[in-house]
């Protein structure tokens, strides 16, 4: 449409405001600008004051976009909408409150927004916003429902009607006997589903906001995920005769190890003078990434698993990761016992580490995107899920794909012990069972290339998507929510 003279189709573009969710959401719109889509990408202010103060810039003036913009010649916009919190408000202390405004104060404010930008092309926004579909269509857009995590845990969600129906979510006791009735889902364990699933009471302000959002998904027009269809064939499959699904994974910047857009909410440190210092595969980088909390008794003994180790570590210790009231939760002397072989930082450019030859494990908390960056550097894990979808996605790294050690975590496992956590860094980093995550690594590694490289099935699929949707665009119709052959 571009090369032909006529208007660009525009595009709003609307995170999720949490980290794991605004950096693929930034990338995708770089790939959709470039694929001749004008894009309005929409930050809260809260997330933009964080940035700009991460990136030592002025919030009033700071720009994620201008890099890639400037260099790429990109049609990409950059707004701001507030989330009704100020933005001094502790959103990792007061969560629940935090919540409530994104399910319920959110909205209007986006909706303003984008009756000022019209004309208006279609909608993308992060699949767990609890709006889009309604003002799509007040709109008379398409809504392309962006999904960040893997197709697996989509599917479970967009399926919580039969496992309610079958008693394994919000039964008041919920069953513990294997899952197998979900389509396109291998049998699976009641323990695997997301924590959410897992629960009884579904009063929480996050389950109003999970269980409102998937109605919305089931009127979306297009589905984008972050995922490759080698990795979850029968998955995708079965979404597939559901809605018009895309697998367009893994979504990363140009070059992988240093984007163009500025998406960290925290200042980096620089780890390279020190990784530097290192052997090749000696180093344990440990994170549990940007949302989480980890117990104070959990971390304790994971510190006195890595003192026992005896192994190199890389510790990227997020201030508030305990609660923003314990900024330095560490257990007294652990820092004296490790001096030398360990350092323990804020907060990094984790792209950067993991693909840094001195890596040799990581100890995460199974963010998908954590999970995808370490896979594409060639890095085995062990497992320790926290919330959400982390246990679900420990499962596809440990038991379906053989690349992880499990360390346990969530409330059907065992508290952590520390004789455990040094055993299994050693095994990771020095005995069979790392050797094989190192294979299994390797194997998913080359089917993620093999997916973006040209003529790979995420490289087709997102050229697929972009031809449906400007074709909708031009014959100014939405189309229908179930799709014939989408890619």
């Amino acid at each position: 449409m571009a090369d032909s003279g006529e208007p660009k189709p525009h595009l709003l573009l609307i995170p999720y405001p949490l980290q794991g969710h605004i950096i693929p959401a930034a990338h995708l719109a770089v790939k959709l600008a470039a694929a001749g889509f004008s894009i309005t990408f929409v930050n809260t202010e809260s997330v933009h004051h964080q940035t700009s103060l991460a990136h030592h810039q002025l919030p009033s003036s700071g720009d994620p976009f201008s890099g890639a913009r400037d260099s790429g010649r990109l049609d990409i916009r950059y707004e701001l909408v507030s989330d009704g919190l100020p933005v001094s408000f502790d959103r990792s202390v007061h969560h629940d409150e935090f919540m409530q405004h994104i399910l319920h104060r959110l909205s209007s404010n986006v909706e303003a927004l984008a009756r000022r930008l019209l004309p208006i092309s279609g909608l993308v926004a992060d699949t767990f916003f609890v709006w889009p579909a309604t003002l799509a269509r007040s709109l008379a857009v398409p809504y392309v429902s962006f999904w960040t995590e893997p197709a697996l845990v989509f599917s479970l969600y967009y399926h919580m009607d039969l496992l309610r129906l079958n008693g394994h979510f919000a039964a008041g006791d919920n069953r513990k006997d294997m899952i197998t009735y979900v389509p396109g889902v291998p049998a699976i364990e009641p323990s695997d589903l997301t924590s959410y699933l897992q629960e009884s009471d579904t009063s929480s302000v996050v389950h109003q906001i999970i269980l409102k959002a998937f109605e919305e998904a089931h009127r979306a027009d297009y589905i984008l995920c972050n995922t490759v269809q080698e990795l979850e064939p029968s998955t995708i499959a079965a979404m597939r005769k559901e809605k018009p699904f895309y697998a367009i994974g893994p979504i990363f910047p140009a070059g992988f190890t240093r984007s163009t857009v500025e998406t960290s909410l925290w200042a980096e440190s620089d780890c390279s003078h020190w990784l530097n210092s290192r052997p090749a595969a000696s180093v344990l980088y440990i994170s549990f990434g940007s949302y989480a909390h980890v117990e104070k008794g959990d971390l304790a003994e994971i510190a006195g698993g890595v003192a026992e180790s005896k192994v190199s570590f890389l510790w990227v210790l997020r201030p508030d990761v305990v609660s923003s009231n314990d900024t330095d939760p560490l257990p007294e002397g652990f820092r004296e016992e490790t001096a030398g072989r360990g350092i323990v930082v804020p907060w990094c450019c984790q792209i950067e580490v993991l693909s840094h030859a001195a890596i040799g494990g990581f100890l995460t908390h199974c963010g998908w995107n954590s999970i995808l960056e370490s896979v594409w550097s060639g890095v085995p894990m062990i497992c320790f899920p926290l919330l959400t979808d982390q246990f679900t996605n420990r499962k596809l790294v440990v038991g379906d794909w053989g690349m992880g050690i499990d360390l346990g975590g969530g409330k059907s496992q065992p508290a952590v012990r520390r004789e455990e956590v040094a055993a299994k860094i050693d095994e990771l980093m020095r005995g069979e069972d790392g050797r094989r995550a190192r294979e299994g690594v390797s194997r998913v590694r080359g089917k993620l290339e093999a997916a973006v490289a040209g003529g790979g099935s995420s490289a087709r699929n997102f050229e697929r998507f972009v031809e449906d949707l400007k074709f909708c665009v031009l014959k100014g119709k939405v189309k229908g929510n179930v799709g014939d052959d989408a890619m």
